[in-house]
């Protein structure tokens, strides 16, 4: 078999479908306009909600750590990785989550990986959101646990799978995004918290995309929705609101010793740099600092709904839930998503085409991002070029 040429043609497979993956390189740093092409265009992609990734206060950080502790840890965290900046950074996440005890990881995929697998193996139970992240769905399979997923959001099918289920299981793990990287809406946090103590389950969430958006001191969804109390554990990244990268899971502190002890994910890896953990403790000040910055943002992600709405571009926001800077417009095709993202491009905003498998088939998307640094100028603008191009009835 010539592996080389079976692989070729399974991508022009992909490129026949409209589902091959070319990224556009961007020639400046991460900010709300950033350069392609040799052309300044509006980013409507990143997940830099706060621009904090290029902000003064958090290279400051970073380069100051690159001085004091040098670019590589060395590593693995067990062995000598661990420095001064990773444990003060675990404590103060600690303290910001409202946890016992908090560990970084690499990045935050690895944080879900190591969070599952200590929660759950075999003779176990987990009950996942169809919708979450790929981390989670593949940490879950991974894990040697009973997997079984319900409809995005329904939890009167979670509960029909914990009456047929649980009762077998030794452990049974609930575990959803908070915040849906593609769909931009909430889980039912309230209602699996319920569910979760009425069936002897420990509930599991990862705030990657809320930590520093959402809540009143920005702690995320279970802050917004007041249910901090009843969730067990969370996992969440470094790398979205607050500008650097890595991820941590945050909870009991026995969980924290279990996988710094038993997380192949956290043992075989080297450590993250210093510097980015001096970057992230920056960010966490900014964040409690300048609640201003979230205001801004979601003042932002209001107005960009109703805006679209207004177009045809867009079903009208439920006053019920909560705005988010996620704003899904789904088009259906691969090809009229690629075609949009393209033309977009043209007009100077940078939106790539969202398609399977990263979102179901016929779902196929523009996501929307939004930034602190966006201006409502830009916002319009955008809308007023995707309803040229995208009509509404």
């Amino acid at each position: 078999m010539d592996v080389w040429k079976q692989m070729r043609t399974e991508l022009d497979a992909l490129e026949a479908e409209d589902l091959l993956r070319r990224p556009a390189e961007v020639d400046s740093p991460c900010r709300p306009v950033v350069r392609v092409g040799g052309r300044e265009v509006v980013c409507l992609c990143s997940n830099d909600y706060l621009s904090l990734a290029a902000d003064p206060a958090i290279r400051a950080a970073a380069i100051q750590a690159v001085g004091q502790w040098g670019v590589g840890a060395g590593a693995s965290r067990l062995v000598s990785g661990t420095q001064s900046p990773h444990a003060l950074l675990e404590r103060r996440l600690a303290q910001f989550k409202r946890a016992e005890a908090a560990i970084v990881t690499s990045t935050g995929w690895m944080a879900n990986h190591v969070a599952i697998h200590a929660l759950a193996g075999a003779g176990d139970l987990v009950l996942s959101d169809k919708l979450n992240h790929a981390s989670i769905l593949d940490a879950a399979l991974a894990c040697g646990a009973r997997v079984r997923t319900y409809p995005h959001r329904d939890t009167a099918r979670l509960r029909k799978l914990l009456d047929a289920h649980r009762a077998a299981a030794k452990r049974c793990l609930i575990v959803t995004d908070s915040l849906f990287s593609m769909d931009g809406d909430l889980a039912p946090l309230g209602e699996l918290a319920e569910l979760k103590k009425r069936y002897d389950a420990v509930l599991m969430i990862d705030e990657a995309h809320a930590t520093g958006v959402l809540g009143k001191s920005g702690r995320g969804a279970a802050e917004l929705l007041g249910v901090e109390g009843d969730v067990d554990v969370v996992v969440g990244t470094l790398s979205k609101a607050l500008g650097s990268l890595g991820g941590f899971v945050a909870g009991p502190a026995v969980l924290v010793e279990t996988i710094r002890n038993r997380g192949r994910a956290f043992i075989y890896t080297t450590a993250p740099p210093a510097a980015l953990c001096a970057a992230a403790l920056a960010a966490l000040e900014i964040v409690e600092r300048e609640p201003q910055r979230r205001g801004r943002l979601l003042e932002l992600a209001a107005a960009l709904r109703e805006q679209l709405a207004a177009a045809g571009l867009a079903p009208t926001p439920d006053p019920r839930e909560p705005a988010t800077p996620i704003v899904p417009i789904v088009v259906g095709e691969p090809a009229r998503a690629v075609q949009l993202s393209r033309g977009l491009l043209e007009e100077g905003f940078l939106v790539p085409a969202i398609r399977p498998p990263t979102v179901p088939r016929g779902t196929s998307r523009l996501r929307v991002s939004l930034s602190a640094g966006h201006t409502p100028e830009q916002l319009a603008r955008f809308v007023e070029m995707l309803r040229r191009r995208m009509p509404g009835p």
